[in-house]
This record gives C-alpha cells, structure tokens and sequence, in this order.
C-alpha cells in the first residue's frame, strides 16, 4: 500500500479528519512525504518554524515545554493515527511546544505551503479545520485548569484513562514521564501508583503501567469527587 492511501486510513480513523470526506482525505494524503526519526530525537523545538503537519504512522511523540524553574512539562503523548503540529502550520508562527520520539517513530509529513494551497482552493475544508483549532484549544484549557485544580491522585488517574483508551490496558510508559505529563515530582506519582497497586487497580513493571480495574480508576479522577 502506498503511503498516501496508507495516511487515508490513519485521517479516517481521526475524529475529526474523518468528517471532511473521501475526496478531502485523499487530496490531503496526497501531499505527505514519509520521515522516520530515532527514539529520544527531537522532532522540533519551542521557537522553530512551524512548517509542517505530522501524523504518526508508528511510534510515539511526547509534545513537551518548558517551565520557568528549568522542569519539563509533558502536555501530550501522541501515537499511531495521532495528528499534530496544526498550530504553527496554519498561523505561520513558531512552534510552542517541543516534540520528541520516545521510540522509532515513522511519520507522515505535509508541508505548510501546500497545505495552506490546498485549504484556499477548498472553504470547506478550511472551515472545518477551524473547527479543529478551537477543539483544540478547549482541550489545553481543560489540561491547565486540571493542573491547577485538581488533586495529584485525580490527575493521574485522568491521565491513565486517557492513555488506556488509546493504547490499550497495557501502557508503555515511565513513571518519570507520567510525572512530567501531570506536573508532579516522580517520586509522589510512585506512592499513588505503589497504592492503587496494592488496592489491585493497577499492575506495574518496568517502564509500563496495566490497568487491571479500569472502572474504579476513571472513578478516581471523576468531577463528583473533585
């Protein structure tokens, strides 16, 4: 299968790209290139040109600024079928965020020019992808206020939930990155994680959490108990 009708099924099973449409897929994968990048390489940094929209064919990308104290902050973790990098591509502005592999990572690639090209020949298409946008931005708007608000044990529990339903009970994850993604030290993540352990919400090893009663974990980060 060629890679443009490979990007197809990964925007179709995308929740928003699969509304525009068979015709709108296709004339979007039509502009990718492929690039592969290596586990902990730096796909960009905070500050580049935005130039370019990704899309994960394998792989996974940790999306990551900085704080003014010198500590990472994970904002989101991103694998097969995710799509990123939209910001900086459609407002031309530097990239606010830095993206890194945190394994072999195979990804399509659409240049800025020819996707702005595209969208001033289709306003269909460009209206939804504004629509897009501000989804977007009320999901970082809901990650802030978590940060702010809410209790470690909440966030984290919020987080896994998220992680399981897109990679499975089985999440390859460190507990350092997991304490960069919900803005707490490691060794506080641990003592939650060490107690939904022996509460048998959760099994941990090397490098991965399973999540083995996921009802009472989404119950943990439920508003009602916030």
């Amino acid at each position: 299968m060629s890679a443009p009708n490979r990007l197809v099924g990964l925007l179709a099973a995308n929740a928003f790209f699969a509304e525009l449409g068979q015709d709108a897929l296709q004339a979007i994968a039509g502009l990718c290139r492929m690039r592969s990048v290596a586990r902990h390489e730096i796909l960009f940094q905070k500050g580049d040109p935005g130039d370019a929209l990704y899309a994960i064919r394998r792989g996974q990308i940790r999306i990551a600024t900085g704080t003014e104290d010198g500590r990472s902050v994970t904002l989101n973790l991103l694998g097969p079928g995710d799509v990123f990098g939209e910001i900086a591509l459609l407002d031309g502005h530097a990239r606010t965020a830095e993206a890194i592999a945190l394994e072999t990572t195979d990804l399509f690639v659409i240049d800025r020019r020819d996707f702005l090209e595209l969208l001033a020949h289709d306003a269909a298409l460009a209206a939804r992808i504004i629509g897009f946008l501000c989804r977007r931005l009320r999901w970082m708007s809901e990650r802030m206020e978590e940060a702010t608000l809410l209790p470690l044990d909440a966030r984290l529990a919020r987080r896994l939930v998220m992680l399981s339903e897109d990679y499975g009970a089985e999440i390859q994850v460190t507990q350092q990155e997991l304490a960069a993604y919900v803005g707490a030290a490691r060794e506080s993540v641990n003592r939650v994680l060490q107690d939904w352990r022996r509460s048998g919400i959760i099994d941990l090893g090397r490098s991965r959490v399973r999540v083995k009663v996921a009802p009472r974990l989404a119950a943990l980060g439920a508003p009602s108990r916030l």
